[in-house]
């Protein structure tokens, strides 16, 4: 089975940086995207950041200028610095991956999409 593990949230004050990551672990053979949503008390999950299996990436306005995706396809990794970051970014963060296809042998099975159990980011003075 896939498994997702976030790491990196926690507590920074106002115009202070975070970096998460998120390792996807299994009889792995791609990753079409990755990304990271983020939920805040009482709103809808939304997307912050996705990436592309050869680096394309997307922003919600909220993240463009401030934060970065990245990620290591050989490691099936993805990353999400976070800059100059406001008390309104804080919410639960969860990793995605789309279009995950495994291996097992020649067999390729096309596996589907996983979530991470998420982190808590929490900006305040």
């Amino acid at each position: 089975q896939v498994q997702l593990v976030e790491s990196g949230g926690g507590l920074v004050q106002p115009g202070g940086s975070l970096r998460l990551s998120c390792a996807a672990s299994g009889s792995i053979y791609s990753i079409n995207a990755m990304g990271w949503y983020r939920q805040a008390p009482g709103k809808q999950r939304e997307l912050v950041a996705a990436i592309g299996s050869g680096g394309s990436t997307d922003y919600a306005d909220s993240a463009k200028g401030r934060f970065t995706i990245s990620r290591d396809n050989a490691k099936n990794t993805v990353y999400l610095q976070m800059n100059s970051l406001k008390p309104e970014d804080t919410a639960v963060y969860y990793c995605n991956a789309e279009g995950v296809r495994g291996y097992s042998g020649s067999y390729y099975p096309y596996l589907g999409d996983y979530w991470g159990q998420g982190t808590q980011v929490t900006v305040s003075s």
